[in-house]
């Protein structure tokens, strides 16, 4: 926990910066022992206990806070990944990693789902065998379709849905057996 490490790092008890925090001695207990979790906190307390610990507020707040990017930052990061490492480093990465369980369970289904589109395409296009493991994975569909935000981009300019019909025809299987519209995974700068 970052305030217990600042606490420590400083030789300061959670008595003196209660004190000089003005924040209540319970309140910096129960925060310091897990029981509360500071991104639940008012502005005003985690501001103050910034201000004492000499940290910016957003220091105090980051071990609990999830970051979690744009579905296309994600995507973009992910093709980038490909590049970089070559298909079979990447898959063996991603599959050794765990990394689309772990996002499933937390609920990030479309980044899960994208990810073991991924994971599929690169197999079939390597001749390797797919990852049972994800087998119950494999299973799910986005109830609603996901495009690409240049083709939703398109049809807005254009008045038509026809770039919508146009991608669901050039879309890769694996990705859209999941809901998701995606031809080209190679083509990034």
């Amino acid at each position: 926990m970052v305030i217990n490490t600042l606490l420590s790092q400083r030789g300061m008890t959670k008595y003196r910066l209660a004190k000089t925090s003005g924040v209540p001695q319970t309140t910096v207990i129960d925060i310091c022992s897990g029981k509360a979790k500071i991104e639940n906190c008012s502005g005003e307390t985690i501001y103050k206990l910034a201000k004492t610990l000499g940290v910016s507020m957003e220091t105090l707040v980051a071990d609990g806070v999830e970051y979690r990017p744009s579905f296309e930052t994600f995507k973009s990061n992910v093709c980038h990944a490909v590049k970089d490492m070559g298909d079979i480093d990447f898959l063996i990465s991603t599959l050794e990693s765990s990394r689309i369980r772990e996002l499933y369970e937390r609920g990030w289904y479309v980044e899960s789902l994208y990810l073991l589109a991924m994971a599929d395409y690169l197999s079939r296009e390597n001749d390797f065998p797919l990852c049972a493991e994800y087998d119950d994975i494999r299973r799910a569909k986005l109830q609603k379709t996901i495009f690409p935000a240049g083709i939703l981009a398109m049809c807005a300019a254009w008045g038509s849905d026809e770039p919508k019909s146009e991608s669901l025809r050039e879309a890769i299987p694996e990705f859209l057996r999941h809901n998701i519209v995606e031809a080209e995974v190679r083509n990034v700068c």
